[in-house]
């Protein structure tokens, strides 16, 4: 059988009727190409079906054009929306993406780390599980990393999130305005540090407000729909049923939600509840969820921005590392005053 052949960059000029070194430029984005020369080099490639070899151009450059990015759970609806800004903004610096999923697990976290490091990756885009060694490996070698949404405590790197503690003093805030003083709180791991932010943005709401924060209602710790669920259950075991929930996580809202339907208990009737995130599902969901908004796509493009200034040097930390975004309380009918709650227990 004849080998297939393999056209060069000679070939591809040749066609196109420029030089080599113009082809180099279009490929590359060097220098600038007019439109007409750039279609013929473009339509020649194709003609040819040829692909620059990434691995030579890596030789050559000292550079990959890859950057990897590591999100603890790709099925939560929250990241491929995250993942989209990375990868419009990584496509317009001629960046390829390598996605990958740690699943909440930090010893595949620290796995895929060693994979991404193996292909010599141009820069890191984190969003941790939880605060590890692993971090300080990238952080010692002074590799290009950006952390995003879910931070580790006090590394030395850009910080990308959301104010999520405005958001959910914000939150809790307006379960107050509501007239509610029993207000619980869901969150998740306390060693994530915009988790740990929310906690405080709900302390700080609480503590403006003269009301306690009753240890039977705070239930920290959880990451998923099972510890929703759970934590749903024990809530409902307490003897005053707390009137207000506020859920910092959006699976964990979604296991919660199966608890108060399980056990018969009426949303905003008995227990006004708010979210984090605006997914299709919360919305669709009788009655619509009150949540915070949190804008994923934004905070992936601010990511990607931040991580290719650090990779060509041009990144300059002013006052801290870290970059804020502002969020929003989407006031839906799962929250209602606390005139309208009455003192029924739940069915059993």
């Amino acid at each position: 059988m004849p080998s297939k052949h393999h056209f060069t960059i000679r070939d591809v000029a040749r066609l196109a009727g420029v030089s080599a070194a113009t082809v180099s430029a279009v490929i590359n984005g060097t220098v600038p190409v007019s439109e007409a020369r750039t279609k013929r080099v473009r339509d020649a490639m194709e003609a040819l079906d040829y692909h620059a070899d990434a691995a030579a151009r890596s030789l050559r450059t000292g550079r990959t054009q890859v950057i990897g990015v590591m999100v603890p759970d790709i099925v939560n609806p929250y990241f491929p929306e995250l993942i989209r800004g990375i990868e419009d903004i990584a496509a317009e610096q001629n960046y390829s993406v390598v996605v990958c999923n740690t699943n909440e697990d930090p010893v595949q976290e620290e796995r895929q780390m060693n994979g991404l490091l193996s292909r010599r990756v141009d820069g890191f885009l984190i969003s941790c599980t939880k605060r590890t060694a692993a971090y300080d490996r990238i952080l010692r070698r002074d590799l290009p990393v950006v952390f995003l949404d879910q931070l580790p405590h006090e590394v030395n790197a850009p910080l990308i999130y959301t104010d999520t503690a405005a958001a959910s003093c914000t939150a809790t805030r307006h379960l107050i305005d509501l007239g509610h003083q029993r207000i619980a709180i869901l969150a998740r791991d306390l060693s994530i540090l915009d988790h740990a932010d929310r906690v405080e943005g709900y302390r700080r709401a609480m503590q403006q407000a003269g009301l306690p924060v009753r240890a039977e209602y705070f239930r920290v710790g959880g990451s998923g729909e099972e510890d929703g669920y759970r934590f749903g259950l024990e809530l409902l075991n307490c003897n005053p049923l707390p009137t207000a929930v506020l859920c910092c996580n959006n699976k964990m809202l979604a296991g919660f939600l199966r608890a108060l339907g399980n056990q018969g208990v009426r949303c905003p009737d008995q227990i006004s509840v708010v979210g984090f995130d605006d997914h299709i599902w919360v919305r669709a969901y009788q009655p619509p969820i009150t949540v915070v908004t949190q804008k994923s796509y934004e905070l992936g493009q601010l990511a990607m921005r931040t991580l290719y200034s650090c990779i060509q040097g041009t990144w300059v930390k002013e006052e801290g590392n870290a970059l804020l975004l502002p969020s929003e309380l989407i006031v839906r009918s799962s929250t209602a005053p606390i005139a309208s709650v009455p003192t029924a227990e739940p069915s059993n």
